[in-house]
């Protein structure tokens, strides 16, 4: 466990941002400086930003993402969020294209926006991403919010992506939170769908219980997929602090080889880092 990459985090130090309550929430800062001395603190050498929702329900621009990147001393690598219209997608590959090396992957929030992962909206991203392998992360299971569309963000929704593209290369984001079983069989099924382990633990009053539970779905889901080869270390920061997620890694009742590719190894494979 020299090494580690985080693939999963967001920022903007800006007060619209609605992530502030999660980081308020966790006593961090929420900060380029803080998030870098943290990654350090805790050796984790590359991580990947994405954008944060601001207030009215829309991303941050990717072109904030980038430029916060770009101050990092090349430890953040840039992920694209993409919204469902012709328009948000031709800027995104634009964008894709401009910062090529750099870019890392895109991002689709389902749940959070009124497209389902197989809209034809999409296909020109998709590919996009199959002519480059860039991963596409979907936001999958629970919504922060409570108008959050279930029907949408379920994972076995990408079930029929997967089997229609399989040469792209799709990432499950927070396991499918609550639907851990259902990941297991995706990751199990689809050579070209992998899981991360972001945003799952959020505290509570039982939080000591429920990150015992985390713990063991996580590891069933790895017992069922035959091995960990398809799970990736996030945090979500701020919604989830570093400390606890690598806790939850050591909670696994996995090998030690499997958490070291949870940690880094899966991530560097699949990211190209």
């Amino acid at each position: 466990m020299q090494r580690i990459i985080d693939a999963h985090m967001h920022l903007s130090e800006r007060r619209d941002d609605t992530l502030n309550h999660f980081a308020q929430k966790n006593r961090l800062r929420y900060t380029l400086g803080e998030l870098l001395g943290t990654m350090r603190r805790h050796k984790i050498v590359r991580g990947l930003l994405l954008s944060p929702p601001l207030r009215g329900g829309v991303p941050l621009p990717n072109e904030n993402v980038i430029r916060l990147c770009g101050r990092s001393d090349g430890m953040l690598a840039p992920v694209i969020t993409v919204e469902p219209t012709a328009k948000e997608v031709k800027t995104a590959i634009k964008l894709a294209e401009e910062d090529r090396n750099e870019v890392k992957a895109f991002k689709v929030r389902l749940g959070y926006v009124k497209a389902s992962a197989e809209s034809p909206v999409f296909d020109r991203l998709y590919d996009y991403a199959e002519s480059e392998s860039l991963p596409v992360l979907f936001h999958t299971g629970d919504t922060a919010v409570s108008n959050g569309d279930l029907s949408r963000s379920h994972p076995l929704t990408l079930d029929g992506l997967a089997n229609k593209r399989e040469e792209l290369t799709i990432i499950l984001c927070h396991f499918g939170n609550p639907w851990f079983e259902d990941v297991a069989e995706l990751i199990y099924k689809h050579p070209n769908v992998c899981a991360d382990i972001s945003g799952l633990i959020t505290g509570g009053a039982y939080a000591e219980k429920y990150a015992e539970w985390l713990a063991r779905k996580i590891s069933e889901a790895i017992y069922f997929a035959g091995g960990a080869d398809k799970v990736i270390f996030g945090t979500d920061y701020p919604v989830t602090k570093h400390a606890d997620t690598l806790a939850l890694v050591r909670r696994l009742e996995v090998d030690e080889s499997d958490k070291e590719k949870i940690l880094w190894r899966n991530a560097k494979r699949v990211y190209g880092l």
